[in-house]
C-alpha cells in the first residue's frame, strides 16, 4: 500500500513536466483506496503552479480544501449567483469545478462555503476591488494587466483638485473633483476636457488618475482635464425621472463654472462624458441632447434607454462620435442593447468603435479598457502645449473607421525616420505588421487591408525616433 501511495505522490510531483493534465490527476486519485487519496490530494496541491489552475490556455480548474458541506462559485460568469458547485473527491477535503473560458477572458468571482459564507479563494493571491469590496481574480493567460493602471513613481502625475458643488436645479450638493494635467500650471493652452460619471469610483476603483498620468507622460493621448462627478440620486438621475434635470444641471450649471475657472477647450470634438452601466447611459444621454457641448461619448457595459436610441434612429445625424464595449459575461439585459445601438450607429454612417471584451459588468474590467475610449477621444499631436516638440511624430485617425476591407493610415514623422506601424489587438500585443521602414517624406499613407481579421477594436501603433503613438482602429462585419 505505501508502494502504491509513493507511486501516486511521484506521480503528482513528475504531472506537469511530463504533460498530464488535471483529468489524468482525477482518473489516478478515484482509481486508489479511500484511505490513500489525501495525501495525493495533499501532493497535488504542493505541486500545483498556480490557482485556480489554468491548462490548454482555456480550462480552468477552481480548487478549494476544506471540510465544508458544500462549496460553489459565484462570479461575473455566473451573474454572481452561486449555482456553480464543486465537487469533492471522496476520502479527501479536495473540492473542484472545472469550466472552458476564452483564452483572454478576466473574471471576478468568490467562493461560497456552506451555503452563505461568501469569501475570497484562499489559495488565489490575486484579487481586484468591486463596488462591494474585493473579489477574487480569475486571469487567464492571454490576458494582460494593462501596466497604465498601476501608480508610476517615476512619470509626472497631476493634481486633484476638490470642490462642493451645490445645483439649484436638483436642489442638492456633491464634492467634485477635478484633475489638471502635469503640464497645465506651467502652460496657457486650453486643455480638452473629459467628464466622469460615477467619479468617485472611477478614481477609487478605475484609477482613472494613474490612467491619465501613464498616457499622457507615454503621449499615448494629448493632456486632458478631468472632471469627476458623483451622483447624488443615482438610478434616478442617470436613468429615470431626474435625467432631464441632471442633464441641465451639468450643462448650464456645473460645466460654465468649470469652463469660467480653467482653460478648458469650447469646442465640442474636444470634450467627452464617459461613464459605466447606468453610468454609460446618462454619457449617451448627454450627448444626443446636448451635442453642441460634448460631442464625444463613452459608455463602458452600458445601459440604453429608449429615449437616446429614438433621437439617434429618429433624428438627423450628430456631430458626434462613439465609443462602446460590453462583456461577454455582462448584465445579459445590456448585452443586445449594447449591441442593437451599434448596429444603429454604423447604420447612420455614425464615427465609432465597439468591442465585447471577454469580462463582467465590474470595475476590474471597466478600469483595464478605460485607455481605449481616452486613445480614441484625445489622440496625441503636437500643438495642445507648448512645451512638446516640434518635430514629434503624429498618427492620424485612419479612413474609413470602422471598416471592413480596406482603410488608409496616414501619419506624419520626420523624413527620413525609420518608422514602425503594427497592428496590435487592444493589449498592445503585435497581431501583424504592417509597414517597417524608412520614409523618405514627412507626411505619409499606408493602405492596410483586412486580411480577415476578426470584427473588433485593435491598436494602431506607430514608432518612429524612440517615440511611439497608438489609435483605435475598428473592423467591422
Amino acid at each position: 500500500m505505501k508502494k502504491n501511495l509513493l507511486v501516486s505522490i511521484l506521480f503528482l510531483m513528475g504531472a506537469f513536466t511530463e504533460a498530464q493534465n488535471f483529468q489524468h490527476f482525477l482518473d489516478r486519485i478515484n482509481a486508489l483506496p479511500l484511505s490513500e487519496r489525501q495525501a495525493v490530494a495533499d501532493s497535488f496541491i504542493n505541486v500545483c503552479p498556480g490557482f485556480p489552475f489554468i491548462e490548454n490556455d482555456s480550462v480552468t480548474h477552481y480548487i478549494y480544501t476544506g471540510t465544508e458541506t458544500s462549496v460553489a462559485m459565484a462570479g461575473d460568469a455566473t451573474q454572481w449567483n452561486p449555482n456553480q458547485n464543486l465537487s469533492m473527491i471522496s476520502g479527501t477535503t479536495f473540492w473542484y469545478l472545472t469550466k472552458v473560458y476564452e483564452a483572454d477572458a478576466r473574471l471576478d468571482y468568490k467562493l461560497v462555503t456552506g451555503g452563505s459564507n461568501w469569501i475570497l479563494d484562499p489559495r488565489n493571491p490575486k484579487t481586484c476591488m468591486g463596488g462591494f469590496g474585493p473579489n477574487s481574480e480569475l486571469r487567464m493567460g492571454g490576458n494582460t494587466k494593462p501596466v497604465e493602471t498601476s501608480y508610476d513613481p517615476g512619470i509626472p502625475h497631476g493634481t486633484i483638485k476638490d470642490t462642493t458643488f451645490h445645483s439649484n436645479i436638483l436642489n442638492n450638493s456633491r464634492q467634485v473633483r477635478i484633475y489638471l494635467p502635469p503640464s497645465y500650471s506651467s502652460g496657457t493652452s486650453e486643455y480638452p476636457l473629459i467628464l466622469f460619471h460615477d467619479g468617485p469610483e472611477y478614481i477609487t476603483l478605475a484609477s482613472a488618475n494613474n490612467v491619465l498620468d501613464y498616457l499622457i507622460a507615454h503621449k499615448m493621448i494629448n493632456p486632458v482635464i478631468a472632471v469627476f462627478v458623483p451622483p447624488v440620486d443615482r438610478q434616478p438621475e442617470y436613468a429615470g425621472t431626474k435625467i432631464d434635470l441632471f442633464t441641465s444641471f451639468i450643462c448650464t450649471e456645473l460645466i460654465p463654472v468649470i469652463d469660467q475657472k480653467y482653460r478648458t477647450s469650447k469646442d465640442p470634438a474636444k470634450r467627452a462624458t464617459l461613464g459605466a452601466s447606468d453610468g454609460g447611459n446618462i454619457a449617451l444621454y448627454l450627448g444626443v441632447n446636448k451635442p453642441e457641448i460634448f460631442g464625444r461619448i463613452a459608455a463602458q457595459s452600458s445601459d440604453v434607454i429608449p429615449a437616446i436610441t429614438s433621437i439617434l434612429q429618429s433624428g438627423p445625424k450628430l456631430n458626434l462620435e462613439f465609443y462602446l464595449d460590453i462583456g461577454t459575461y455582462d448584465i445579459p439585459e445590456l448585452i443586445p442593447m449594447v449591441h442593437n445601438l451599434a448596429s444603429l450607429l454604423q447604420s447612420k454612417g455614425y464615427s465609432y468603435s465597439f468591442s465585447e471584451i471577454h469580462e463582467g459588468h465590474s470595475w476590474g474590467n471597466w478600469k483595464e479598457h478605460l485607455r481605449l475610449p481616452l486613445m480614441q477621444f484625445f489622440p496625441y499631436t503636437n500643438g495642445i502645449n507648448e512645451n512638446f516638440p516640434e518635430n514629434d511624430i503624429r498618427l492620424d485617425q485612419n479612413r474609413p473607421n470602422p471598416f471592413k476591407w480596406d482603410t488608409d493610415i496616414l501619419f506624419t514623422v520626420p523624413a527620413g525616420a525609420r518608422v514602425h506601424l503594427d497592428l496590435c489587438d487592444i493589449y498592445g500585443r503585435l497581431v501583424e505588421p504592417i509597414f517597417s521602414g524608412t520614409v523618405s517624406e514627412s507626411r505619409n499613407s499606408i493602405r492596410f487591408n483586412n486580411k480577415n481579421f476578426k470584427p473588433g477594436n485593435y491598436l494602431c501603433t506607430l514608432e518612429a525616433e524612440g517615440r511611439k503613438t497608438s489609435r483605435i482602429l475598428t473592423i467591422i462585419d
